[in-house]
């Protein structure tokens, strides 16, 4: 899958710019501010139906202006297909493929898959649990709208169980409302926990290999799913938390509580990790996810790579540089501000490429 050509008009600080696309690699070079990683979160919001940055849509409005327009025209499998993405202050998105408006956005998700590596997946490591949950979930959704489904479900009813422990604060629970999201937490949870723990261990796999090939093998490193509740046994740990939960007014326990613990030679590489090895470590992740959604979707993702060489040593470069010149990726889009890094990529890789300048001006073509 590849994308052939994409518009931005008014999102973020881009006023507007026609990008026709190589089918190989896609550099984008200029200084920081110019608007380059917002060219990447334009990719990501035709695929996911979002920012990468989880903002609210109308703060991807270009300020001063009234709406924002993204399109961008892909091959898959042969098929062409065009995607409509705009937003009006004020008025619901609207979102078509094909010149057809989508019933549900969540019907789109999957269709052009996409991994994204930004300076923000720091939050991967030092924020908190809801930001590797989101991950994962954003993984497993491209590939598998099952679960995309009972997500939507848990959360929902994740919702109304915590406004009902809130209107029942102080006073008696109506015990057969309750036993009813409690139902329903359960039926979807616990398929959803399954499936993340199987996605986890899959992943650990080429995670590893990634992270030898990244640090030549010098650094042990592990990913390991931790829940709230034993497997098939929400709807237990949900009934035997009721009066904690009573007591806290919101639910205590369920996947919407799980984390994965990312460790380092044992320990949290949150605590341990230097910032290259953070970046070694994520980079490795991110990968990962790549060759994760290459074999359930049979597809190869658009690849993103937003800035990824900043503040890494001259080694921990070097094995960046020889992981995206392998085969195994396809269509690729970097930003960076030095040159010398874009054109190392493009020696050892001898695909089709183009370069791009951002600028005060504009997104320009440069001769190679």
């Amino acid at each position: 899958m590849i994308i052939k050509s994409v518009t931005i008009v008014n999102y973020k600080n881009i006023e507007e710019a026609v990008i026709e696309c190589s089918p190989g690699f896609n550099c984008f070079i200029g200084n920081n501010g110019v608007g380059k990683t917002n060219i990447l979160d334009a990719l990501y919001h035709l695929s996911m139906c979002r920012s990468y940055f989880n903002l609210p849509d109308a703060q991807n409005i270009r300020h001063g202006e009234p709406f924002f327009l993204l399109q961008g025209r892909y091959e898959r499998d042969d098929e062409a297909i065009d995607i409509h993405c705009g937003l009006k202050r004020g008025e619901r998105k609207v979102f078509k493929r094909n010149k057809k408006s989508y019933e549900r956005l969540s019907d789109h998700i999957g269709l052009l898959p996409l991994v994204m590596i930004s300076p923000a997946d720091a939050l991967l490591i030092d924020g908190g649990s809801e930001e590797r949950r989101r991950f994962v979930d954003g993984v497993i959704s491209q590939c598998d709208k099952e679960y995309l489904l009972r997500l939507i479900r848990y959360n929902r009813a994740l919702a109304q169980r915590n406004s009902l422990l809130k209107a029942c604060a102080g006073r008696g629970v109506d015990e057969e409302m309750m036993a009813a999201w409690d139902e329903q937490l359960a039926e979807n949870g616990n398929v959803i926990l399954q499936k993340r723990e199987a996605f986890t261990r899959e992943l650990e796999t080429e995670f590893r290999l990634f992270h030898d090939q990244l640090v030549e093998g010098r650094e042990q490193v592990a990913l390991r799913y931790v829940a709230t509740a034993p497997p098939g046994g929400l709807l237990a740990a949900l009934r035997e938390s009721l009066a904690r939960d009573r007591l806290l007014t919101y639910t205590t326990v369920g996947i919407h509580r799980d984390d994965i613990a990312l460790t380092l030679e044992g320990y949290p590489v949150k605590k341990l990790g230097s910032q290259g090895q953070k970046k070694s470590f994520l980079a490795a992740l991110k990968f990962a996810q790549f060759t994760y959604l290459t074999r359930i979707t049979g597809m190869k993702p658009l690849l993103l790579l937003d800035d990824v060489f900043d503040k890494l040593d001259a080694g921990r470069v070097s094995q960046i540089v020889q992981v995206v010149s392998g085969n195994r990726f396809g269509q690729v889009f970097i930003t960076d501000t030095n040159r010398e890094h874009i054109d190392e990529i493009l020696r050892l890789h001898a695909v089709e490429f183009k370069i791009f300048r951002v600028d005060e001006q504009g997104v320009t073509p440069l001769l190679p």
